[in-house]
């Protein structure tokens, strides 16, 4: 278990580790675990650039002020879309690679509890967005993660170690009760963050950070659909302060997911892996069994998912769920755009 303190530690070791700066991109970055990490980028970086990405225009305002206070030596920049949409992604991707020739943390939130809405290009939107949206996201900005010279890393945020069986016929899980589409979301985002590792080249110098942020004040229920749902969430709310992970607690861990040599790449290049760790934290194990494979499944604590995990992960690879997964974002990417990728 990596305890609050010993994160806070990794921290404030980011600005001395990276004197020279640090490029981030935050998706869903108004809102939720995307707004407490950015805020937490800013106050423990230098020289440092971030661009978040969302719809509102009204709290990038208010989180770019709150941003250029507790980190003036940075830049911050809001790119407006909506990306539940795959043309919007890649048109948000165009003008990151147009001002960027590197960056060092892709980290993601985006995410939706409208179950029944599609969006404009076809697509069931809450799968668009913790499916499609996210690994375009990657696929389109890799090049950058590859030519980063020291951080290289991806972290996204949704239900890691909660992973479970996938229906391929109904991948958006319409109809499903919440948890069963939430495990099957996790499962599909654990094996998508593997596939990319195993497809594309060069892919696994960046180490990649499947979690999940526990009960966290966002912005995710707002879209939320059907009495049940709304029932869940009052119920929630009123239990908030007894189980909502603190605001100040919750940015602090998400930035040593992104930040820490504890998620190491699996090509072994140590520069690449972030802040060295500290007595008494190691390197962890990843979702097919071996320290530092590269992609990991983390639960609040930054720990690896029970053994449970690793067998369902395992049957998934085994009976073909994965690439079957993959082939199936890979078709639907390229029958809306007319590419797999940028």
């Amino acid at each position: 278990m990596v305890a609050l303190t010993e994160a806070v530690v990794s921290n404030k070791r980011i600005a001395s580790t990276f004197s020279g700066g640090l490029v981030a991109v935050f998706v869903g970055g108004t809102s939720g675990v995307g707004e407490y990490t950015v805020k937490a980028f800013a106050k423990y970086t230098r020289n440092s650039r971030a661009y978040i990405i969302g719809r509102s225009e009204a709290s990038a305002t208010r989180i770019l002020a709150e941003c250029r206070s507790l980190g003036p030596s940075n830049m911050f920049e809001f790119l407006q879309g909506d990306i539940s949409l795959l043309e919007t992604v890649d048109d948000i991707c165009k003008k990151i690679r147009d001002k960027e020739t590197a960056i060092n943390i892709l980290f993601q939130t985006q995410g939706s509890m409208a179950f029944n809405a599609v969006t404009s290009e076809g697509i069931p939107l809450a799968s668009s967005l913790g499916m499609h949206s996210r690994t375009r996201f990657i696929l389109n900005l890799m090049p950058l993660l590859q030519r980063a010279t020291s951080l290289r890393r991806v972290v996204t945020v949704m239900a890691a170690t909660l992973e479970g069986p996938i229906d391929l016929d109904n991948l958006a899980g319409i109809g499903f009760p919440l948890r069963q589409r939430r495990d099957q979301f996790a499962s599909a985002q654990t094996l998508l963050l593997e596939k990319i590792q195993e497809k594309i080249p060069g892919a696994d110098g960046v180490g990649y950070v499947h979690d999940v942020p526990g009960v966290v004040q966002s912005g995710i229920t707002r879209d939320a659909e059907g009495f049940g749902m709304k029932v869940l969430i009052a119920v929630t709310g009123l239990l908030g302060p007894l189980i909502r992970t603190p605001i100040d607690e919750c940015a602090e861990m998400h930035l040593f997911y992104a930040t820490s040599a504890r998620y190491a790449s699996s090509d072994g290049n140590e520069n690449t892996n972030g802040v060295s760790l500290q007595d008494g934290i190691e390197v962890a194990r990843g979702t097919i069994g071996k320290t530092g494979s590269g992609v990991y499944s983390i639960n609040t604590r930054g720990e690896p998912g029970p053994p449970r995990v690793d067998e369902v992960l395992a049957n998934l690879r085994g009976d073909g769920t994965a690439n079957k997964l993959w082939d199936t974002i890979m078709a639907e990417s390229k029958k809306v755009t007319g590419t797999e990728s940028l």
